[in-house]
């Protein structure tokens, strides 16, 4: 018995040791990858105060695989044909030969920027709806599967095997009964409560359908920091939608924690929904390794509108934090307003920076955020920007009428952003997202109003008021606010 407990007296020293040297190497090397000095600072952080479990968290969330590329997508023709595509617009915006109006002439180095960081190619003569709110979204939704003819193409983050799911889920197994090519992709994590049996059924209506980077035992990995939160569907190559909202009833129905949810979504059509299919078969290429480029999926069809569109897909398979780039860009040439309507507002440095000094320059900055939201700890983290941002002349406002989910901007009547991204550090530089950039004021306009809707709907901050608040708030937000690089 002595012996045996001579033994773990010996074994414990060494374990320790052997852990210690585990944990400083993995420091080292956190260090050693240059990332942003706050997130390197809240990882080394979270490693010495809490040992193991902080080594669990950081081997399930904190490697960096920006430069690994999650998604190998050089070699795929659609890509290749898009950013070859890409090099060409670039060329003809240099040389001045490309769509000569008001539009690029005011966006040039935005567009140019785009272009190059995303190959997010400049589309013309689209016809655009914006649509507020789940009952119109879903609606609109419907209405374009029901008219499906060749192909349904869709890829969400979240969809819930509820009233509005089973009815998206009725159409399109009647839809490929009919012949129709259907797709879905769902995010594992976001659509956690969607069970082998859901897949089963899909698949024997005909409707292929696979989960995102699965973490599901025994497929744990650790890229489950890696979400795919983008909310894609394609029609015949012929609709398309993006946005902020999931297939799921909150959207219709909201919740009792926090009321009607708020959202904004898009539909698109005309050529930039041949960037939301390249997008789409790019990530149905890495779920089920098939690779679909027949031209059937592109279909060359006349102008339906005017507008000028760029959709910029980014996530940890580019090679820039595109969405976040085209973002700052934007605000730092603003002249008038920048209005942000956002869930979460936890904003890189850049981003934070590029809003203070626009807003101290005369530049009118307005945001929203949601009073009560569905995440406690980044309401907190959120929260706990608002005094640096009110002393630089930011004025914050807190939705009131249910839970604000919109991921909007506009700015000085010239440009509309609606996409997937949140204002976050999760959204600019680990989620794969989409958004679209539409350079025309009659959108922009739209977006405007019905931002000052949303005003009207929320209550000002006022900052003596903020200023005063109880100091178990403030210490609560501040301690959520070092978590915030890693929510």
């Amino acid at each position: 018995m002595e012996t045996f407990q001579d033994i773990i007296n010996i074994i414990n020293p060494l374990v320790l040791v052997v852990y210690v040297i585990t944990i400083l190497i993995v420091v080292v090397f956190t260090v050693l990858e240059n990332r942003s000095p706050l997130k390197t600072i809240s990882w080394v952080l979270v490693l010495i105060f809490l040992p193991v479990i902080g080594f669990i968290f950081f081997i399930f969330f904190g490697q960096n695989f920006r430069k690994e590329k999650i998604i190998a997508r050089k070699g795929l023709r659609n890509h290749d044909l898009l950013s070859n595509l890409a090099h060409a617009q670039i060329h003809r915006l240099s040389e001045g030969e490309m769509f000569d109006n008001q539009a690029v002439e005011q966006n040039r180095n935005l567009i140019t920027l785009l272009l190059n960081n995303s190959n997010a190619v400049v589309t013309v003569g689209n016809s655009i709806k914006i649509l507020q709110n789940g009952r119109v979204t879903f609606s609109e939704i419907i209405e374009s599967l029901q008219k499906a003819k060749q192909f349904i193409h869709l890829e969400y983050y979240i969809f819930a095997d509820d009233k509005i799911g089973g009815k998206i889920k009725s159409i399109l197994k009647r839809k490929a009964s009919e012949g129709v090519e259907v797709r879905l992709i769902v995010d594992d994590v976001g659509s956690w409560e969607l069970k082998k049996p859901f897949f089963d059924e899909m698949w024997q209506a005909g409707v292929q359908a696979y989960s995102f980077l699965q973490v599901r035992f025994p497929n744990l990995t650790s890229k489950v920091n890696y979400r795919n939160h983008r909310k894609i569907i394609v029609i015949d190559g012929e609709v398309g939608f993006i946005g902020g909202l999931n297939i799921a009833d909150r959207y219709l129905d909201g919740n009792g924690e926090v009321g009607l949810w708020r959202d904004t979504h898009l539909k698109i059509e005309g050529d930039a929904v041949k960037t939301l299919q390249t997008v789409f078969l790019t990530d149905w290429y890495f779920v089920s390794q098939t690779e679909l480029n027949d031209r059937k999926y592109f279909p060359t069809k006349e102008p339906l509108g005017q507008k000028m569109v760029q959709v910029v897909a980014s996530g940890p398979d580019s090679d820039w934090p595109g969405i976040m780039m085209g973002i700052f860009h934007a605000i730092a040439s603003a002249r008038k307003y920048v209005y942000i309507a956002t869930p979460y507002f936890m904003p890189s440095e850049s981003v934070l920076l590029a809003l203070k000094t626009a807003a101290l320059g005369g530049v009118d900055v307005r945001i929203i955020i949601p009073e009560r939201s569905d995440a406690f700890v980044t309401l907190l983290s959120s929260r706990s920007f608002i005094k640096e941002m009110q002393e630089a002349e930011v004025k914050f406002y807190f939705y009131r009428e249910g839970f604000l989910h919109s991921k909007v901007m506009v700015v000085d009547d010239t440009i509309a952003i609606i996409g997937s991204a949140n204002m976050d550090f999760r959204s600019f530089e680990q989620n794969f997202e989409i958004t679209a950039f539409i350079f025309d004021e009659e959108s922009a306009v739209e977006m405007r109003e019905t931002f000052m809707d949303d005003i009207r709907a929320s209550r000002l901050v006022d900052p003596e008021e903020w200023s005063n608040r109880p100091l178990i708030e403030k210490t609560k937000e501040s301690f959520a606010r070092l978590m915030s690089p890693l929510l």
